[in-house]
């Protein structure tokens, strides 16, 4: 079950991504954007919506 849940929330994030990069003017998306989209936090170093996925997910294992 728990699998079923990390699967989730990382097609819920890269719908996200898809989303922003077809709004976007840009060719790429920067990583500043990139950041915002998937909330994560740079200050406390930490990843907001992404910390749920798990360290084992691709979104948590984005460079």
């Amino acid at each position: 079950m728990a699998q079923d849940h990390v699967a989730l929330v990382e097609i819920d994030l890269a719908g996200e991504l898809m989303i922003a990069a077809a709004t976007s003017p840009e060719d790429r998306l920067s990583p500043d954007r990139i950041d915002e989209v998937l909330d994560v936090d740079a200050d406390r170093g930490g990843r907001g919506t992404a910390a749920e996925a798990g360290p084992g997910s691709a979104a948590a294992e984005r460079p």
